[in-house]
């Protein structure tokens, strides 16, 4: 779409570039094509719009989902219950009820009262749970303190000390299968040596359960691979090959061993972006406000995390403007929170522009709201 397009739709919402997830599809798809081993799994949570799953399922990725919700969702947009693996410390009755009966690849489990609920459930349907452990590796990612879940401190997961008791107990009851191991140390990972360190870990549990003669088919690492916020047009695609490679490098895999990755907002967040609209701009005693009708419902990123989306005045661009002033670029939500930048350097910006916020493509309309009454926006992917 083209600045004339945009202007013809009601902001905000969403543009997915789907040639750009194409190419990200393709990036990765040549980065484990010597590692057929390897199989990677779309996180669902970052992004659910269905033009989004479609394109995806169809370049032959899993699956990882976090809710019932989401593996309807998944199924519904062509993603084979086969390939689908279900994380969360929380699930309830009925969503573990809904991956049984799509007898989906594998269960993450967090705790031994939801191994206990597993098995429960899938003896009064008469089926088999294929379970794999979380476990908590104390692998710090050196991230956001909000999206680290591989610490002793946080909810996720069940404690090393703890594995072999949990395995021993899941090969004891009748309708769970124990097929291996999952991590996820973290989200927004811009270092691979986090992931190195993470592989030791693994090395080191999976000698120790050599050691009782445990056998592990499967162990998925999870996801975490961050993207460039700052500079997206310049870096559209995340460095999948370093990534893979690390673990080619530093992971023992023993024969047979399958390696699963969990990958959400490396794949989709560079081909999204929030499409808004100048409302007013607004001159205070010390500050420039360009107010835009997208507001924290519809990105909610910043508010909550601080987290910072490349804002570009696309009208102010095409028109040439080559004055710029300092703006606080906010939107209409009665909460002092609902800023996407401070201080921040545009073209001479009117009312009507149009503001693209860059890299929203993950956590972005999947985890807008309705606060304030507000419409949910809308999407078009092209």
């Amino acid at each position: 779409m083209n600045l004339t397009d945009f202007e013809k739709q009601e902001t905000p919402f969403y543009y997915y570039d789907l040639q750009l997830l194409d190419a990200t599809l393709n990036a990765i798809r040549e980065a484990v094509e010597d590692a057929p081993h390897f199989h990677v799994h779309y996180a669902v949570k970052a992004c659910a719009t269905p033009a989004v799953l479609k394109k995806i399922a169809q370049a032959g990725l899993g699956a990882d989902c976090v809710s019932g919700g989401e593996i309807l969702r998944a199924v519904e947009n062509g993603f084979p219950a086969s390939d689908i693996v279900y994380a969360g410390v929380g699930k309830t009755d009925r969503e573990i009820r809904t991956a049984l009966e799509h007898n989906i690849a594998a269960f993450n489990v967090e705790s031994i009262p939801e191994l206990e609920v597993i098995n429960e459930l899938a003896s009064e349907m008469g089926r088999t749970a294929r379970v794999a452990f979380r476990i908590n590796p104390n692998v710090d990612a050196h991230t956001h303190e909000k999206i680290t879940t591989g610490l002793n401190e946080n909810k996720f997961g069940i404690s090393m000390q703890d594995m072999i008791p949990a395995i021993r107990m899941a090969e004891s009851l009748k309708h769970i299968d124990f097929i291996g191991l999952h991590f996820h140390i973290g989200s927004q990972i811009t270092s691979f040596v986090p992931f190195a360190e993470l592989c030791k870990c693994i090395n080191q549990l999976t000698a120790a359960l050599e050691a009782e003669d445990i056998m592990v088919r499967s162990i998925n690492v999870g996801g975490g691979l961050g993207i460039d916020y700052d500079c997206p047009d310049e870096h559209p695609i995340p460095d999948f090959n370093g990534y893979f490679n690390t673990f080619k490098k530093h992971l023992k895999l023993r024969p047979g061993q399958e390696l699963h990755f969990e990958l959400g907002r490396a794949v989709v967040a560079q081909c999204g972006q929030l499409v808004s609209r100048v409302v007013y701009v607004k001159h205070g005693l010390q500050k420039h406000f360009a107010i835009i009708d997208a507001g924290m419902t519809d990105l909610v990123r910043p508010a909550m995390y601080g987290s910072f989306h490349k804002p570009v005045n696309l009208s102010a661009e095409a028109r040439g403007e080559q004055a710029t002033d300092q703006y606080d670029i906010v939107g209409p939500i009665c909460e002092s929170s609902d800023v996407f930048v401070k201080d921040y350097t545009l073209p001479l910006t009117r009312r009507g522009d149009i503001i693209l916020l860059k890299s929203a493509g993950a956590y972005g309309e999947i985890m807008a709201s309705q606060y304030n009454c507000r419409k949910l926006p809308g999407s078009i992917a092209e």
